[in-house]
């Protein structure tokens, strides 16, 4: 009995390791190396340029400046009585303050009527709107911003929920950080990215251990990505049996004493 209880535990306590392979990000056969180089750069990454598109149902902070008088800026009336309207937040009021692109891919301004915004990218849309707003204003700027920018990640990490980002060039694994990273039961090697394109949704599983994930098209997050990351097979004796390995060893023992007294 004493062997056989030596012999549960070894196995338990093997089934509940995790290897660094299953654990180091982007691996790139350094994982049990002891002697890498030092300041060195061992290899280079020609990254694609990535730049974001406008697409419908995005909220968009559009502003015009210009010389022109407030009473004639008609293209920044609306707004800025929005803006003022209330003590909600920035937050709270982004559907308020933002333009929203509808279906079409269209946003509308009075006098001008419907402009299109989808297929651009930011600065794009500066351009085409500035060389619009000179038509009716006095030397204008205009300034484009993202306000619904965000992803989704949940599953095996330490902050699950939306994150709403500020910037729309962000890594994958910038939004895991965002996220608090990984827990150690997340499954790095098998993590489902859900993507929303126009009218599909593209489901792919990514490899994170692997350093070839650099090259890969899904290295920036989109809009309305989500996340989903899996739990490694050691879960359940890492978070149920490990929990409660005390009282399993200590029934065990008291057992092996009640037999050992009755024989």
């Amino acid at each position: 009995m004493k062997k056989l209880l030596l012999l549960c535990i070894s196995l338990v306590m093997l089934a509940s390791c995790v290897p660094n392979r299953k654990y180091v990000f982007l691996q790139k056969n350094d994982v049990k190396t002891k002697n890498l180089p030092i300041d060195t750069v061992v290899r280079t990454y020609a990254l694609d340029t990535f730049q974001y598109r406008v697409q419908p149902n995005d909220i968009l902070s559009i502003k015009f400046e210009s010389l022109t008088q407030k009473d004639f800026d008609f293209l920044n009336s609306i707004q800025s009585a929005q803006m003022t309207s209330g003590t909600v937040s920035f937050k709270e009021n982004a559907l308020l303050i933002g333009e929203l692109v509808d279906e079409g891919g269209y946003i509308f301004y009075p006098v001008v009527g419907k402009v299109r915004v989808a297929g651009s990218t930011v600065f794009e849309l500066q351009e085409s709107l500035q060389a619009m707003a000179e038509k009716y204003l006095e030397s204008p700027v205009v300034k484009v911003r993202f306000l619904n920018y965000r992803i989704t990640i949940l599953g095996e990490v330490n902050k699950e929920g939306t994150i709403v980002l500020t910037n729309n060039r962000v890594t994958l694994l910038e939004a895991i950080g965002l996220s608090g990273g990984f827990t150690d039961l997340a499954k790095r090697s098998q993590v489902k990215l859900i993507r929303q394109k126009d009218n599909d949704v593209e489901v792919v599983y990514l490899n994170l251990l692997d350093e070839d994930f650099i090259k890969s098209p899904y290295y920036y997050v989109h809009q309305n990505d989500v996340l989903v990351v899996p739990a490694l097979s050691q879960r359940p004796y890492r978070k149920y049996f490990g929990e409660n390995f005390s009282l399993v060893v200590s029934a065990l023992s008291l057992l092996i004493l009640t037999l050992t007294l009755t024989q």
